[in-house]
């Protein structure tokens, strides 16, 4: 299965980085160039713990869904959201977050497995796992953007 890991260092306190990351509001913002939306469990605001939240995102030339739940969460320090339903075989994405000097470093472990067998394999290798380290890193930059510069006071929730 491949695993995606990413550090990101964002200059700004570890609850607005915490707290941002968990926006749904700001997940749709990052995603705007695959027109990503909350369609169903918790579609606004700060996701919680026992939560689910689905997507509705066009990725690979085609309308896809994606549930997932957080299954874990440590307050300002870590939580995990799992796979209920959607494309994947397992997904499963942690967010570990450390109070640092310079503000907060954040760390992402994204692990998933496609279906179709060693076709799928294939297709990782050769195109899925690059894709969604990019779709991850853009996403931690709108992260960063929004914690550095003050624009997560306009989140709902936060």
């Amino acid at each position: 299965m491949p695993l995606i890991r990413i550090n990101t260092i964002i200059h700004a306190h570890l609850e607005i980085v915490f707290n941002v990351s968990r926006s749904i509001d700001l997940h749709t913002i990052s995603m705007q160039r695959t027109h990503e939306k909350a369609t169903g469990g918790i579609i606004t605001g700060l996701i919680q713990e026992g939560e689910t939240v689905t997507w509705q995102a066009r990725h690979l030339l085609k309308t896809r869904t994606l549930k997932t739940i957080i299954t874990k969460m440590q307050l300002y320090t870590f939580f995990e959201d799992t796979m209920q339903e959607g494309d994947f075989k397992k997904m499963r994405h942690q967010h570990h977050f450390i109070s640092i000097t310079q503000g907060t470093e954040m760390k992402d472990e994204f692990l998933f497995e496609s279906p179709y067998g060693l076709a799928g394999k294939i297709v990782n290798v050769l195109f899925l796992k690059h894709y969604m380290k990019r779709l991850l890193e853009k996403r931690n930059a709108i992260i960063k953007d929004y914690a550095e510069s003050g624009k997560w006071k306009s989140l709902p929730g936060i």
